[in-house]
């Protein structure tokens, strides 16, 4: 299989990285397509509608091709996939029934291919991925390969989508399968966030919203241990610096640790929101302010997947937390160039909300502050 990635900022240079990359001959079927919501994404679909390409398309926090880090523009992998190897499907999820929608696709996708791995776009912030991920375990296994991520609109925080040849939503599941006897695909989720202080128990939460953590309100014990000032609904700041230095750490029984950290908070109580689940009665630990560690221990991640996995590739779709590129700023190209040189093959990604994928040695998870990194080869 051979790949290319393109990136442009406006439909006119989009159009032109296009006809270049297909200038030698090349004849993509399969374009993954991150995009600013700034871009036109009608006029992005239409250009490669015309082109017979099938188009995997979600909105973004952020984009890239290399190392360089962009905004307000669109990261495209390119690959000649035999389209007999994928098929698209995208379903709405507006009434929240994600369970239920991610049996259905996966019930198709196992009549297609006998086993189906899976590319997952998911829109809508309040979206509940681990649900999503949970429908599709209960048709093809606990050991099915799911990656993905979760829609970004440039840290608005008001309107994400994910979007085909035809067709966008802003609540909606957006699944691309692969026929993984044809089409090789591995992939790594990792954080590198480092742990602080004791294992706490979580004594009230619902869900999502973590109200005490060893009886005392979320917000107040995390503003303790990060010794965060100005605790108040007028501090714009407070969310990203909780989300991005601060998350809590779920322990889990096997597998690394997966972050959960506050993304909206409950002022009448203290309390906060999640972008996962955090069962009462789990563990948690705190976390401390990223370093360079945090690069590292990703990129070892990645090149442990070559070694161990995935010896060579054909193309490399990176899903990255928003957080990441906030709390690590212009050191996050050189974990992308660190990436990038493990197989040094086309690659295209993008910063989403959430991340989907499955932590070392453990199981699939919706995570946040995490690096996903999905390498595919055609075998």
């Amino acid at each position: 299989m051979k790949s290319k990635s393109i990136l442009g900022k406006s439909i006119e240079v989009i159009k032109a990285e296009l006809h270049k990359a297909m200038g030698d001959g090349f004849k993509p079927t399969l374009a993954i397509i991150f995009t600013s919501v700034a871009l036109d994404r009608a006029a992005i679909s239409r250009l490669f509608d015309a082109n017979d390409i099938t188009v995997f398309g979600v909105t973004t926090n952020g984009e890239f091709i290399d190392e360089q880090t962009e905004k307000k523009s669109a990261a495209i992998l390119l690959m000649d996939m035999k389209t007999e190897h994928f098929q698209l499907y995208f379903e709405d999820i507006s009434n929240k029934n994600y369970r239920e929608v991610a049996t259905a696709v996966a019930k198709k996708a196992k009549k297609q291919f006998k086993k189906p791995a899976f590319f997952i776009g998911l829109s809508n912030s309040h979206t509940d991925g681990e649900e999503i991920l949970h429908g599709f375990e209960d048709v093809i296994g606990n050991d099915v390969n799911i990656f993905g991520g979760l829609a970004g609109d440039d840290y608005a925080f008001i309107e994400t989508f994910v979007f085909t040849n035809t067709i966008e939503s802003n609540h909606g599941l957006l699944c691309l399968a692969f026929d993984e006897d044809k089409i090789e695909i591995n992939g790594v989720a990792t954080c590198g966030w480092k742990p602080v202080g004791t294992e706490k128990i979580v004594t009230k939460s619902e869900g999502n919203h973590v109200y005490t953590v060893d009886n005392i309100p979320v917000l107040d014990l995390t503003a303790k241990y990060g010794g965060i000032e100005n605790v108040t609904p007028e501090n714009n700041s407070l969310l990203i610096e909780i989300a991005a230095n601060f998350p809590l750490q779920l322990q889990r029984e096997k597998g690394d640790p997966v972050m959960r950290p506050g993304l909206m908070v409950d002022w009448t109580d203290r309390s906060f929101y999640t972008s996962g689940s955090v069962p009462q009665g789990s563990k948690v630990r705190f976390s401390l302010p990223p370093d360079f560690d945090v690069m590292e221990k990703v990129i070892k991640g990645v090149e442990n997947l070559k070694a161990t996995e995935m010896p060579e590739a054909d193309a490399l779709v990176v899903f990255s937390c928003a957080g990441r590129i906030l709390s690590l700023g212009p050191l996050m190209s050189q974990e992308l160039e660190g990436i990038k040189n493990v197989w040094n093959v086309p690659m295209a990604g993008m910063f989403s909300n959430a991340e989907l994928g499955r932590a070392t040695g453990g199981d699939l998870e919706m995570h946040n502050l995490t690096t996903c990194c999905v390498a595919l080869r055609e075998k």
